[in-house]
């Protein structure tokens, strides 16, 4: 029953923030479909296309959650206990994870979709947004090394989700399987879609039941296609260099909508579990400040560890970079930016929960996807039987490699997006070209490191991420002070989320440097201190920006 209570608790508080807190926000923004918007003004058939919300909503969603709010509370659970990971989900995303989104997307499209970066260069000057652009960018290259990486290994074989199974396929060969019908399925929908344009309604009950039957017919194909993981990796990335190269209403549109679905059936498996399953808490609420793992103090890695669960700034990637440039109407923006936040927060609460149900003994050992694939199952088994479990867990695992298979090529498009941006160059050629640079580097560092690399670079990753949420947070703080507007709902998270972010970084860089026993420790501890240097010059930026125009305000007076 408790886990019932907790997870009606948190439910509960985050409809009620969407129609409180969200809708104040709305206000104070003032959202108006009188103003056109980016989609439409500038639609050119490729990057600007308006998005139906809720397409464009599922799109984005299955955007933004990826493995980070899956593995983020599992590991910080096993780490701390579980209530610290409830307190900063619910709490966090509410009061900075959620804002921090819908002013992302809010102050992109109000600057014509530019990215962050662009967004930055207006608000703070040329220096900051070029510093904050090669911040992005070094972001980028660190998600699709560990994404490309984790894609691969459950391509192959026994997958981490499904070690120690005795199954009657390859789970490997399944989860590449499905994976390929699945965006097989999306470009035939894209095409339907765009040139017979049939209601939302008969697409959806069309194609979303054949995602589901490609997730079963995987499992029937499953030695169809068995690699090894470097040639998946390089498989995986050439996708990406294609992908991110189409119009986004052949691929990206359409695959984000189905991918919802299967986060949508994810949600409710998990939600049934957590609500009518009946299952005992077994973890400890709280464990201790120091985990004696990694770095392992609760702050501030808690919060970096968790990441995505509640606060990401790879979400502003995604606002400014695809969402903003397919929204149709201003009045969307609370839905898909506070909204899908909102709806990532219950992602987290359920991998958390996927940790509660087994006790410490049950767990030694077993990666967040495994422990994410067995608890899905489990909750699942309420569907289909205890007699299904091993399919069920199959489900879980293929899920949880869909969410990160969907982030790659929005990644690539984004680091796409930027190098134009910085060379300030948009032809077709040279988009060519950019992409080819964002999908080389961790080509060649993939190449280079040895198999399941990620590891190296997934706390790097992010305490980066938490403090671009801190750098994104900065530009619109300056944005909501130049326009004269309140600023204390994003002036006060992003205090919080650079200071935690900057003592982890920190933490990261000289525990590499001091530490390091071969090249990849040297070269995150450099990339460290290189993050860290770009962060504080933004920061100082902002804080000239602000004397200099309260200087010159004051002499108007």
């Amino acid at each position: 029953m408790l886990l019932a209570a907790i997870g009606l608790g948190v439910f509960v508080m985050l409809i009620l923030a969407y129609g409180t807190y969200g809708r104040y926000l709305s206000r104070h923004l003032e959202l108006s479909d009188d103003n056109i918007t980016p989609a439409h003004k500038n639609r050119d058939g490729i990057d600007f296309v308006p998005a139906r919300r809720f397409y464009l909503f599922g799109q984005h969603f299955s955007a933004i959650a990826a493995a980070g709010p899956i593995a983020g509370p599992i590991m910080a659970c096993a780490m701390w206990g579980y209530l610290p990971c409830l307190i900063w989900i619910a709490l966090g995303v509410v009061l900075i994870g959620a804002v921090h989104d819908f002013l992302s997307l809010t102050i992109s499209v109000r600057h014509g979709a530019v990215s962050i970066a662009s967004v930055a260069k207006i608000q703070l000057g040329h220096g900051a947004g070029l510093a904050m652009l090669i911040f992005i960018w070094l972001a980028l290259i660190y998600v699709i090394v560990a994404f490309t990486d984790i894609t691969a290994a459950s391509f192959v074989g026994i997958t981490e989700e499904l070690q120690g199974g005795e199954l009657f396929f390859n789970p490997g060969g399944a989860v590449a399987a499905a994976a390929i019908m699945y965006l097989g399925l999306s470009l035939v929908l894209g095409f339907i879609e765009h040139f017979l344009k049939p209601k939302m309604w008969i697409i959806t009950i069309i194609f979303v039941p054949l995602t589901f039957v490609a997730v079963w017919l995987g499992t029937q194909i499953s030695t169809l296609l068995i690699l090894d993981a470097k040639t998946w990796c390089l498989l995986i990335l050439a996708y990406c260099l294609l992908s991110s190269m189409l119009p986004v209403w052949m691929l990206l549109q359409p695959r984000g909508y189905l991918g919802g679905f299967i986060l949508y059936t994810a949600l409710l498996v998990g939600a049934c579990g957590i609500f009518f399953g009946n299952y005992e808490i077994k973890q400890a609420a709280f464990t201790a400040f120091d985990a004696h793992q990694m770095t392992g103090a609760l702050f501030p890695f808690l919060f970096v560890t968790i990441a995505c669960g509640a606060c990401s700034g790879f979400h502003g990637l995604v606002c400014s970079g695809t969402t903003a440039k397919q929204i149709d109407k201003e009045s969307h923006m609370q839905a898909v930016g506070y909204g899908a936040m909102l709806s990532e927060a219950m992602v987290a609460l359920i991998a958390l929960a996927t940790i509660m149900i087994w006790a410490p003994h049950e767990i030694i050992g077993l990666k967040p996807g495994t422990i994410y694939g067995n608890g899905i199952g489990e909750f699942m088994t309420l569907f289909v039987g205890k007699e299904n479990l091993r399919l069920a867990i199959t489900f879980g695992a293929m899920a949880f490699s869909t969410f990160v298979f969907d982030t790659l090529d929005v990644s690539t498009r984004l680091g796409r997006y930027l190098v134009q941006e910085l060379f300030g160059r948009h032809s077709k050629t040279f988009a060519l070209i950019a992409t080819l640079i964002t999908v080389g580097l961790p080509m060649i560092l993939i190449e280079l490191a040895d198999r399941g690399s990620y590891l190296q670079f997934w706390t790097l990753f992010g305490a980066s991420n938490q403090l671009l949420a801190g750098l994104t947070l900065l530009s619109i703080t300056m944005w909501l002070h130049r326009a004269r507007k309140r600023l204390a709902y994003t002036l006060l998270p992003m205090l919080f989320v650079l200071c935690v972010s900057l003592w982890a970084l920190g933490d990261l860089a000289l525990s590499n440097l001091r530490h390091f026993s071969h090249g990849m420790e040297l070269i995150n501890g450099l990339v460290a201190l290189s993050l860290i240097a770009l962060a504080i010059f933004m920061i100082i930026s902002a804080l000239i920006k602000v004397r200099s125009e309260s200087s010159a305000f004051a002499k108007d007076l």
